[in-house]
């Protein structure tokens, strides 16, 4: 079964921003007949019409552009003995208000032939009039060559005539084996759904049009940009006006994947990490591949129990060496992921625990610690007090106070020897005031009789 794929192929080197000199776009729609199959709610060729219509309704305001459509596979059924390989049409040529022209056309198009895309290509170099403006190809296909030539070969011969050929691949849903016969072509990328489809035809026509492009790197600690998988803000420099957001990606081949951003703007940066990491006052320049570079170099924390028999939800709050801020909490025997450097952790144990510990590039820093026992108690009378937890010293640290008046509870405590300090509510005198001691041990359940 063939796959839905978008290419879109831009000739020429030079390039300049916006509209400041002229454009031609010309689309190349696949109405071959594998077209017909479903795609969700629609057919393959009703959700290509439909994006495609509504991508030229969006460019019918913008200067200093020229389109024009052609169509493969759309004038001769293919049949089990015979497929028509020169059924390639120029419908809609170029001209400075064919708008709607193109989009009434594209909504008479039906879908029935082969798929002769090396053909259509060939014959699309000479759908341009000259070679003075930007000259680009947007071709919709859903799947391979079906002819006998090869878009490779065509790829070359223009390549050999100095017409630089720059295309971009969008796949739905197929292999890396299947877009691997598109390397020759250009760059490629999948999409899994028609919602994704649209945003990446969105894309690269704001390529073709803006000819600026930005890739954020997120660097180690060794200055390679490896980190990702990470939200990034862009707001308006020196505002709260966000203008985009995106989840930061590592391409098929390992880089940080490129974005479009408008250049008429100034951006503060915000990557949220842990804690974040802000750049301030970026400046995208016109006509070029502009590199943001953001040092975010991360590791790991994770606190576990070194002997327990059994779950424990029991959490720890983190935050930067020196600063009562909490940056995050997490359960022990989770992992998280934080920038690198110094970390204060409390982990809310009864006795709490405190601990200093550094965050380094790509490693795990762990927290060891003994499972928690448990102490219940139980009285004939209601009681007040309070449990304190012995220091090697022999001084004694408050630990908690028991609730008020009551005749039995129960605390998770660390190991470690404790003192119990009580007396029966109803009694108002301090003399009558008690003290028990007890130990606490990893997994196991201390009961008192008080």
């Amino acid at each position: 079964m063939k796959n839905f794929l978008l290419i879109s192929t831009l000739f020429f080197a030079s390039f300049s921003y916006g509209q400041e000199e002229l454009t031609r776009i010309l689309f190349i729609l696949d109405a071959s007949n594998s077209m017909n199959a479903r795609w969700g709610d629609q057919t393959r060729i009703e959700a290509a019409k439909e994006l495609l219509a509504k991508t030229v309704n969006d460019l019918h305001d913008v200067p200093n552009l020229e389109i024009a459509l052609r169509v493969y596979g759309h004038q001769s059924p293919i049949t089990a003995t015979f497929q028509d390989c020169n059924d390639t049409k120029l419908e809609v040529p170029f001209g400075k208000d064919n708008f709607h022209q193109v989009k009434a056309r594209i909504k008479s198009i039906y879908a029935k032939g082969t798929t002769p895309i090396a053909r259509s290509l060939e014959a699309a170099a000479g759908d341009f009039p000259d070679n003075t403006s930007r000259n680009i190809i947007i071709l919709i296909t859903d799947g391979l060559e079906a002819c006998d030539n090869d878009p490779c070969v065509i790829a070359k011969k223009l390549h050999d005539k100095g017409v630089k050929v720059t295309p971009f691949v969008i796949g739905l849903g197929m292999d890396l084996s299947y877009l691997e016969k598109f390397k020759c072509i250009g760059s490629y990328s999948d999409a899994e759904t028609r919602d994704a489809f649209a945003k990446v035809l969105q894309n690269v026509i704001s390529k073709a049009l803006l000819n600026t492009t930005t890739q954020i790197n997120l660097n180690d600690i060794n200055a390679s940009p490896s980190e990702t998988n990470v939200t990034m803000f862009l707001y308006k420099a020196g505002t709260t006006e966000l203008k985009y957001t995106f989840t930061h990606t590592i391409n098929k081949y390992g880089n940080p994947d490129t974005l479009i951003l408008d250049p008429a703007f100034e951006y503060d940066l915000v990557v949220n990490t842990t804690p974040k990491v802000e750049l301030k006052g970026i400046k995208i320049i016109k006509n070029t591949h502009n590199t943001i570079v953001a040092d975010c170099p991360q590791g790991y924390l994770k606190a576990r129990f070194t002997n327990a028999s059994r779950p424990y939800q029991i959490e720890m709050r983190i935050s930067q060496e020196d600063s009562s801020k909490t940056l995050n909490t997490q359960k022990i025997g989770s992992s998280d992921k934080y920038i690198v450097g110094t970390y204060s952790v409390e982990i809310l144990t009864l006795p709490r625990i405190y601990v200093t510990l550094d965050v380094n590039q790509s490693t795990t820093s762990y927290i060891d610690i003994k499972a928690p026992g448990v102490m219940k108690y139980s009285t004939g009378s209601g009681i007040v007090g309070q449990i304190f937890v012995e220091n090697y010293n022999g001084t004694l640290d408050w630990v908690c106070n028991l609730k008020d008046a009551s005749r039995s509870g129960s605390w998770s405590l660390q190991p470690g020897q404790y003192t119990i300090v009580y007396r029966q509510k109803k009694l108002k005198s301090s003399t009558y005031t008690m003290e028990r001691k007890f130990r606490i041990n990893s997994n196991k359940t201390t009961s008192l009789k008080l």
